[in-house]
C-alpha cells in the first residue's frame, strides 16, 4: 500500500537543495533518521518541500499532541502575541498563573501543588532534581537503566537509553545510581514479578551494600519508559516504589515528559496505577509544539525554595502558556479519551500484523504510546536492529513518519486526535515497509 501522495523519489529536488544548504552550517549531532524536510502540517498530515504528503506517527517526538496547527491552539497563540511576546518569570502575567491553576485542577499530586515553568523536558528534570536536593538536604539519586531524561549535564547523568548520549561527556553530575527498569519481555532479574524484583533489589542489595538509603534525595522514574523501549511496567512496580520511598523518606519524581498529557489515554500515565509522586515533570505534548516544560511539586515542598533559588528567563512565556492552556482543554475534553479508544484499535491492528510477520516479537503500550518490538527470532528474542532501521526508512519512502526506541522497537506516537481511518492507512503503509525491508534483509 504505497502512498499515492509521494510524487517524487525521496528526498526530492527541493529537499536535496535544503539538505545541501544545511550541511555546512548546522551541527551533525542531531540524531536524524531520514531526510524529511517539512513545509507544512495539518492534523496528522504533513507535507515536505516537494509537496509529498506523509502521515505523521511521530508527532515531533510526541510534541504535537493536538495535531499540527490545531486551530484552537493557533488562535490562542495569536491572541497572546497580540498582547505581548515576553515577560520574564521574575514578574507576573495572567496566562502563567492560569496555567498553574489549571495544573492544580487536574490534581496530578492529589494535593495542592505549585508549578515552576521552563522551556523543555530536560529543564523540567533539572528543576525537579534541584528541588529534591534543596528540600531533602540529601546528595544522591536513583535512576533506571533505559531511562531518558534529557541531555543537559544534570539530566544526562540520569539518561541511559543509549551510550552515545553519554560518550565523551564524562563526568556528568555525580551521585546517580542506576538500577534495572522492569522489562517483561527481556527480564534482567530473577522472579516472575519484575516490578517486585526491582524493588527487592534496591532494598535488599543496593541499600545493604552500596547506597545508604538515608543519603538518597529522590528516585527519578518514567511511569512508562519511553526511549528505553516503550516499556509498560507490571502493576506492582509504581506502588512498590511509592512504598519504598515512604519507608526511607525519599522523594519520588515521575518524569511524564513523554508519557503525560493524555498520551496513554489518561491525562497522566501514573493514573493507570493510582500512584502519585512528590514531584512531576511535564513538557513535550504540553504546548502542542511550542517549547514549554513544567515542574509540579507538592506545595509543602515547593514553598521551601527561597527567592532566587531557581528561575528561568523564558519560562512561562505568554505564547507558550496560551498554547498549553488550549492544549490541556482539548486533551481533557476530548483527546485523552480518543487516545484510549483509537489507541486500542491501533494496538489491535498491530497485533494482527504480528500474526503474519514472525519478526514482530511483541506489541506493547497504552493509549497512543505503543511499541512494536522487532526480533530476528521469537524464541531467543534477539533484537533486529538493522531491520528496525530499514523499516523506518522504507516507511518514510512510502509516506509514513515513524521513530524507533529501545533495542529494536518501532514506536507509534501520533497526534492524539487521529481516527481509525488514519490508523488503517498507517498500518497499510507499515505492512508495505515491513515487506520491503524483509525482502532486502
Amino acid at each position: 500500500m504505497r502512498s499515492p501522495h509521494i510524487r517524487t523519489p525521496l528526498p526530492g529536488p527541493r529537499a536535496q537543495a535544503l539538505l545541501a544548504r544545511d550541511r555546512p552550517v548546522t551541527t551533525p549531532s542531531y540524531p536524524r533518521d531520514y531526510p524529511f524536510v517539512m513545509a507544512k502540517g495539518r492534523g496528522v498530515e504533513v507535507w515536505d518541500v516537494d509537496d509529498n504528503r506523509f502521515l505523521d506517527f511521530m508527532s515531533g517526538i510526541g510534541v504535537c499532541s493536538t495535531g499540527h496547527a490545531h486551530p484552537q491552539v493557533v488562535q490562542a497563540i495569536k491572541d497572546a502575541a497580540d498582547d505581548f511576546l515576553h515577560i520574564s518569570s521574575d514578574y507576573w502575567h495572567e496566562r502563567m498563573t492560569r496555567l498553574a491553576e489549571k495544573i492544580n485542577s487536574l490534581d496530578p499530586l492529589r494535593e495542592p501543588a505549585q508549578v515552576l515553568a521552563c522551556q523543555s523536558g530536560t529543564e523540567a528534570v533539572e528543576g525537579a532534581l534541584k528541588l529534591a536536593r534543596y528540600v531533602s538536604g540529601r546528595p544522591r539519586f536513583i535512576a533506571f537503566l533505559g531511562g531518558f531524561h534529557g541531555r543537559s549535564m544534570g539530566s544526562l547523568a540520569f539518561t541511559s537509553s543509549k551510550y552515545t548520549q553519554q560518550a565523551g561527556f564524562f563526568p556528568t553530575m555525580p551521585g546517580v545510581t542506576h538500577v534495572p527498569y522492569p522489562n517483561l519481555y527481556r527480564p534482567l532479574l530473577a522472579g516472575a514479578d519484575q516490578g517486585k524484583a526491582v524493588i527487592e533489589y534496591i532494598e535488599t542489595v543496593l541499600f545493604q551494600s552500596n547506597l545508604p538509603a538515608q543519603e538518597v534525595a529522590a528516585i527519578l522514574v518514567e511511569p512508562i519508559q519511553g526511549e528505553g523501549g516503550y516499556l509498560v511496567p507490571p502493576d506492582s512496580f509504581l506502588p512498590g516504589l511509592r512504598q519504598l520511598c515512604d519507608r526511607h523518606g525519599i522523594l519520588l519524581i515521575f518524569d511524564e515528559v513523554q508519557c503525560g498529557i493524555g498520551r496513554t489515554g489518561k491525562m497522566f500515565a501514573s493514573q493507570h496505577w493510582g500512584v502519585t509522586p512528590d514531584i512531576m515533570t511535564l513538557a513535550k505534548g504540553l504546548g502542542s509544539g511550542l517549547p514549554i516544560g513544567l515542574v509540579a511539586a507538592r506545595r509543602t515542598l515547593m514553598q521551601k525554595w527561597q527567592r532566587g533559588a531557581h528561575g528561568n528567563t523564558f519560562g512561562g512565556n505568554p505564547l507558550c502558556c496560551a498554547a498549553a492552556l488550549a492544549t490541556l482543554e482539548l486533551v481533557e475534553s476530548e483527546y485523552a479519551a480518543n487516545a484510549a479508544s483509537v489507541g486500542e484499535y491501533l494496538f489491535g491492528r498491530l497485533r494482527q500484523l504480528q500474526q503474519r510477520f514472525e519478526c514482530i516479537g511483541e506489541v506493547r503500550g497504552k493509549g497512543l504510546m505503543i511499541g512494536m518490538e522487532l526480533v530476528t527470532d521469537r524464541a531467543t528474542r534477539a533484537p533486529a536492529r538493522a531491520l528496525c532501521e530499514a523499516v523506518l526508512t522504507r516507511a518514510f519512502h512510502n509516506g509514513l513518519l515513524l521513530l524507533s526506541c529501545g533495542m529494536s522497537t518501532v514506536r507509534f506516537i501520533p497526534p492524539l486526535m487521529i481516527n481509525r481511518g488514519h490508523v488503517d492507512e498507517a498500518v497499510g503503509l507499515l505492512e508495505t515497509a515491513l515487506t520491503e525491508a524483509l525482502a532486502v534483509s
